[in-house]
């Protein structure tokens, strides 16, 4: 019952939500942390460094969610799982797990250079910069890869609502263009996580049927 339990479709919806809220949060505190903040403000003002120690202390936990949602959608789909898809859906998912584990190490290394005596405004500029570049490019483009890739699959097996895919390809396509000149964009992924998230917790799911001619289409329960 248990193990049923945690493979279930309201596991995969909880783990989204999870990792939903706590990347938004960490995005959006890291965000009002360091928008407009110079070096030598950042190295004067606690606050604005607390509000980022915080911010970085909710992403391990996100990751942890965001695998597990990987996880249980896989098992989910099981024998309908298309392997070219489902790959990508893995190997994307992956890939912005890791770019977002880099920067959050690489912004924590620069958050105690600033608290400690040996405080360097080039290495906070050059770090800053890779980290920006690393996340807004990198790693969006492979959560827009991601959003594709589920997006297809949800659609192809209906798991979810066609218009949740059809709002993936959408948001797949901002992330893409603008992801890294707009930074509030990539507010965009887990949001468009925690719509699949709600609808698949609230939605029942249709399952595809293998027709006389070895056509699959899709019947709701």
């Amino acid at each position: 019952m248990t193990r049923s339990l945690w493979r279930s479709r309201r596991a995969a919806a909880v783990a989204g939500l999870a990792f939903a809220v706590l990347l938004i949060a960490a995005m959006v505190m890291m965000r009002m942390a360091v928008s407009g903040g110079s070096f030598t403000s950042l190295q004067s003002d606690a606050d604005r460094r607390g509000l980022i120690r915080t911010s970085l202390n909710l992403v391990p936990f996100a990751g942890i969610a965001f695998l597990w949602f990987i996880g249980v959608v896989r098992d989910q789909l099981g024998a309908m799982e298309d392997r070219l898809f489902s790959t990508v859906f893995l190997g994307s998912g992956l890939l912005f797990l890791a770019m977002i584990f880099i920067s959050a190490v690489t912004t924590s290394s620069l958050l105690s250079m600033v608290e400690g005596p040996n405080a360097n405004p080039d290495v906070w500029a050059f770090g800053r910069s890779s980290t920006q570049v690393l996340v807004s490019v990198y790693a969006m483009r492979m959560a827009a890869v991601f959003t594709l890739s589920v997006s297809t699959v949800g659609m192809r097996t209906g798991a979810m609502p066609r218009w949740v895919s059809y709002l993936g390809y959408l948001v797949a396509l901002m992330l893409f263009l603008s992801a890294g000149e707009q930074v509030w964009t990539q507010l965009l992924f887990p949001a468009w996580v925690l719509v699949v998230s709600l609808a698949i917790l609230f939605t029942p799911p249709r399952h595809p049927v293998v027709d006389t001619v070895g056509e699959a289409r899709e019947v709701t329960p």
